[in-house]
């Protein structure tokens, strides 16, 4: 019986386990840097935002909405204050309120037509515009329209988000979703 009893508290010991597997995997963690898999953002400050805001609307009052979207999509303030990040915000809703129903789905083809990565963008505008509407501060109205309410703020983003989905397909909510980025 003495064998048996140590053999059973041989097995029992953690001694076992020194090999670190993890090392030998090419595929672990262990064997590159996961900080390469977030390269840094450029850091926007405030006053950059109000530049960018400026020129989306010179380009807005000149009649060119398509460049005035891809302008804000373009520049997406992924890293930077609070404030540069709500003024970015409120450029974008600016924009897409001041697009007519019956234009949003022939340039959402040519911007996605141009480069995907820009319909991504705007669907986390939209996500972020929806979660700030419940603060109508947050959501500025059309230029020269009296503050309209949080429910017309909401129908904006909503049909948006609709001619989003039929031109890019489901696909680009997975992509936002899993996206790291947070604008």
């Amino acid at each position: 019986m003495s064998i048996i009893r140590e053999h059973t508290s041989a097995t029992l010991s953690d001694a076992w386990r020194t090999i670190d597997i993890d090392a030998l995997d090419p595929d672990s963690t262990v064997n590159f840097d996961t900080a390469s898999l977030h390269p840094p953002q450029p850091e926007i400050s405030e006053a950059d935002a109000r530049q960018l805001t400026a020129q989306v609307r010179q380009l807005l009052r000149g009649g060119d909405a398509e460049g005035a979207l891809r302008g804000c999509l373009e520049n997406p303030v992924y890293n930077g204050s609070e404030s540069a990040r709500e003024q970015a915000l409120q450029t974008v809703i600016e924009v897409l309120q001041s697009i007519k129903v019956g234009e949003m789905s022939p340039l959402l083809r040519r911007v996605y037509g141009g480069e995907g990565e820009l319909v991504d963008v705007l669907m986390k505008y939209l996500y972020k515009g929806m979660a700030a509407t419940s603060s109508a501060s947050q959501i500025a109205g059309r230029p020269g329209v009296p503050a309209e309410s949080t429910g017309a703020a909401m129908s904006v983003l909503l049909s948006w988000h609709e001619k989003v989905v039929e031109v890019a397909g489901l696909g680009c909510i997975g992509r936002v979703m899993t996206d790291w980025r947070r604008v």
